[in-house]
Order: C-alpha cells, then structure tokens, then sequence
C-alpha cells in the first residue's frame, strides 16, 4: 500500500455514477412501482452500496480502511436507463474516488442481480467518477510569479564545520517540490542579532524566511527570542498545526518552540534543528500554507 503516514486529514469528497440499461418499459414500471419480485430494487441496491462502500478495501488490495462518514445513492430514470448517483465524504488523509465508484458498481449489480428474472437482456454501462474534492488537487496556490524563500540553518556545530546539515537540504528540496525557488541558503551561528539582521535583510525580496534550528531548549537556542519582537502577526494556527502533526509522530515534539509570523509581506517561519522535524513540520503546513500569500494581498477568502 502507498504510504500515506505523511499527509495531513481534509474533507475529501467523491461522487459516481453508474447506468443500468434495461430492454423494456415493463422493467422499468415494476422497479418505480415496486413490483419486483425480489423485493424494493432501489432500496435493496442502496442497502448494498452502503454496505460495499465500507469495505472497499477488502476488495481492492491498495486501498486504504478509512472512515466513512457520509453516504448517499439516488437515482435518476431516464427512458430505459437508470442512472445512480453515488456520493461518499470522509476526513481522512486520501481520497474516496475508488470508494464511490466500487459503491455505484455495488449498486448496479444488485440491480442487475434483482431485475435478472424479468430481464433478461440487462446490461450495466459507464461507471465513472464525476467528481472529486479535498486533498493536494484542491489546495493549489497558483501565483503570477515565483515565490521565493531564504533558508537559514541555525546552528554553532555546523557553522563551525564540525556537522554537516541535513535540515536545510531538506528544506530546500521540499521548497523546490512545491514549485518555490530557494534564493538564498545560509548556515548561521546560533546569535540572537545575526538571526534578526537575516530576518530583516531577506524578508524584503523573499516571500519566505525559513529558519531550521535553535527552537530547543539549550541556552543557546535563541531563534524565537530572535524572531518574536521582530513578526509583525504571530500566527498561532500555524504553528500548533506544526505541533500537533510532529507529536502524532513524536512525543518530543510537543518541546519544539516552533514560531511563525509575518514581516511585511513576508512569512517568516522558525522550524525544529533535526532532520525529521523539519521534514514533519513543512509535511504539516505545505503547501496549504502559501495561501497567506494571498491574504497578504487583500484577496477575500471566497474569491481564490
């Protein structure tokens, strides 16, 4: 199964249809009048579906169990088609297109499996999914030029040389992976005055200030003394959602001193010193969190 232990839980949203063509009006009057001999074609279909839908993954071997939270099959008569509309919502961290298709199909087959004795000439045709929503698709940020960020590696050790940095690599290929241009990376001791003269130097022409490092608890982690008088707004949201992610993950990470705010147009984020925690923390936040760019702009929420 594909790993999806690094995504982030949003509403997702599936719908699908399928069609179940029968060859004479007198089949379509015995399933509106419920005259069917096995009982309520539409009701029994739906029961099916419902059951189906939440055990997808014992049929189809790469899907994932999830919870499913909201269901509904309707139905439209078209001359001799039946058309069914079948919907499914969770809030999870992949999406339910196989689920409301393996639904609709559920619910074409018990029609079928229903309908058999008094037609015989039924077929089942288009299953296909029509509509999707949540997860990375629905999340783009498009902008009218590239964002750029500065990365900053806090840190005595590898300023020193005596360790090589991973953290700030490994911001700046998930940076790259976003579509975001890193302008400028610099390892820099941990000095409360030398993080601030960055901060102000590079939120001018960067849109992002990424800091990895010092949002311990040694005395020489100083970057959220650094950073605090310097953000403009403090965003909360933000930063609890880097928590959150990490002590799913981690209990440490309920330690880190993670900050994040705006300087001018600028963003301005101070992420953990480890590998890991940096990786968690931009799994956590990006790219949903370029969105403030458009904020910052005056743009109104229901116009992007």
């Amino acid at each position: 199964m594909v790993d999806i232990t690094h995504k982030i839980s949003t509403l997702r949203v599936a719908t699908a249809t399928a069609i179940v063509k029968v060859s004479k009006q007198e089949t379509i009057d015995a399933v509106v009048n419920n005259l069917v001999p096995k009982g309520n074609v539409f009701e029994m279909a739906k029961t099916a579906g419902l059951f189906a839908v939440k055990n997808t993954h014992l049929s189809i071997p790469d899907c994932h169990p999830l919870p499913i939270e909201f269901t509904s099959v309707e139905y439209n008569v078209e001359g001799l088609d039946i058309h069914i509309i079948f919907k499914v919502k969770t809030v999870y961290k992949t999406g339910v297109e196989v689920e409301a298709m393996h639904g609709a199909s559920i619910v074409a087959l018990t029609m079928y499996d229903m309908l058999k004795p008094i037609d015989k000439e039924i077929e089942i045709s288009t299953i296909k999914l029509i509509n999707k929503e949540g997860g990375k698709s629905s999340f783009k940020n498009k902008f009218p030029n590239v964002i750029k960020a500065a990365v900053f590696v806090c840190s005595d050790s590898i300023f020193a040389g005596d360790k090589e940095d991973r953290s700030g690599k490994t911001i700046v290929e998930k940076l790259d992976s976003y579509g975001v241009e890193t302008s400028h990376y610099e390892i820099i001791p941990d000095e409360l005055d030398i993080i601030q003269q960055k901060t102000k130097a590079f939120a001018k022409e960067n849109q992002l200030v990424i800091f990895t490092g010092g949002t311990g608890l040694s005395p020489r982690d100083v970057t959220p003394e650094a950073l605090e008088p310097l953000l403009e707004s403090r965003i909360p949201g933000i930063e609890e959602a880097i928590r959150n992610y990490g002590q799913q993950r981690m209990p440490y990470a309920m330690l880190s001193r993670s900050v994040v705010g705006t300087l001018g147009k600028s963003l301005v984020l101070a992420l953990p010193g480890s590998t890991n925690g940096v990786r968690e923390s931009m799994d956590a936040v990006f790219p949903h969190v370029m969105h403030v760019f458009h904020i910052l702009k005056g743009k109104n929420h229901d116009s992007l």
